[in-house]
């Protein structure tokens, strides 16, 4: 068993974001600093996602517990394929699971294609969103007292999408007041 720190992660998240910064940098062979600055959401996105994620909500002494990586347990056991069970959740203890989920990607969808010019359609932005929900999901198979559960990949895209609805009206309503100027 691997045990991670919450703040030993946002230090692996903050060296990965610096060396592909870099090396983005280093093959455009410009820097803007408005667009980096920009890209600062993406990674504080990264950081909070990995925070609610992988780590328990409660803290101990102050700090989120740390997060236990184990590479030998009956995976079958921690994937739940059943979807629409969080529709049961509204009406118990876990209604906070099922807005959280919504709310933690709703971020993401209005970020990501404002910083990333190739989703540029909304069907990209959420295709893309999905896409980092399942990673998600397929990582905590590994992390000791999580799961993979298809209604959080649901309510994370219910999120995404609804964050990237805001933003491509929001652009259609300004294309369209500008093709009428």
């Amino acid at each position: 068993m691997i045990e991670i720190t919450f703040l030993q992660m946002t230090v692996f998240i903050t060296a990965a974001w610096i060396i592909v910064r870099l090396l983005v940098a280093l093959k455009a062979k410009t820097v803007s600093v408005k667009h980096e600055l920009l890209l600062l959401l993406v990674y504080i996105c990264l950081v909070v996602i990995a925070r609610f994620v992988y780590f328990e909500l409660h803290p101990v002494f102050g700090y989120p517990p740390p997060l236990r990586i184990v590479l030998n347990k009956n995976y079958s056991d921690f994937i739940h394929l059943k979807p629409f069970n969080f529709i049961s959740d509204i009406y118990e203890e876990d209604s906070l699971n099922v807005l959280g989920n919504i709310a933690m990607f709703f971020p993401v969808g209005i970020v990501w294609p404002i910083c990333f010019k190739k989703l540029n359609r909304f069907w990209k932005t959420v295709l893309a969103c999905i896409g980092f929900s399942l990673f998600i999901e397929l990582t905590q198979l590994f992390c000791d007292g999580r799961h993979t559960d298809i209604d959080d990949l649901i309510l994370n895209s219910i999120g995404a999408i609804a964050g990237a609805a805001i933003v491509f009206i929001i652009r259609a309503v300004i294309n369209r007041h500008k093709k009428e100027a």
